[in-house]
């Protein structure tokens, strides 16, 4: 595993998209719920500069880990239920596009300030990534403002809201990126690497076939 990355390339359609041929892990939430410094806590270095860069905060920001098995794209920050400016309308098109038809996306984490309370921004994700079939898991940050109890009151909450796996992390601590990144390689990605090995000689042999 190795979460060091480097930064591949932004982009707004597939059609400039990297090639697919890597599992994928988007990265998702609201723009003050703490993404940044979570990319850089995760990564052990200050890459989110990248996606904060002019012009790319509107854009899907690709990053290829080290040992060059699996990429992870930061999401521009919006509110997933609210709607109603057409600049938002084309962001939600365009985020929504990438994580229903990415054939090589393998889940997405939704980032959150342990702050906020799961909302309908959070529920319209879940129920959004439901319906694409991909995995999600949850990342409560600023962890380090709540005392021990509530920080596991928040957890046992935030499983039973979102119904998926839940991670505690303090980027200024450096406390939890470790077990998301081992859940992560692990869970979700090796079992992608693994079902691209068993497909790739069934499609070699046709080749040979022809």
């Amino acid at each position: 595993m190795s979460r060091v990355v480097r930064y591949l390339k932004s982009a707004q359609w597939s059609k400039d998209f990297p090639d697919g041929n890597k599992p994928e892990i988007a990265i998702t939430g609201r723009s003050n719920a703490g993404k940044s410094s979570f990319l850089n806590h995760w990564a052990k270095s200050d890459v989110a500069r990248v996606s904060q860069a002019p012009g790319r905060t509107r854009l899907l920001n690709f990053f290829e880990a080290a040992n060059g098995k699996y990429r992870w794209v930061d999401l521009p920050g919006y509110g997933f239920a609210a709607r109603g400016h057409a600049e938002r309308d084309e962001w939600a098109e365009m985020i929504e596009l990438y994580l229903a038809d990415r054939d090589c996306l393998v889940g997405a984490i939704l980032v959150m300030d342990c702050r906020r309370e799961w909302s309908e921004d959070e529920e319209a994700l879940k129920e959004f990534m439901n319906t694409t079939g991909r995995s999600l898991c949850v990342v409560a940050t600023k962890i380090d403002k709540l005392k021990p109890n509530e920080v596991r009151k928040l957890e046992q909450s935030l499983r039973k809201a979102s119904g998926s796996p839940v991670f505690m992390v303090s980027n200024t601590k450096k406390i939890g990126a470790e077990e998301v990144e081992e859940f992560l390689f692990k869970s979700w990605v090796l079992p992608a690497l693994n079902a691209k090995k068993k497909t790739k000689p069934v499609a070699d042999e046709a080749v040979e076939g022809e």
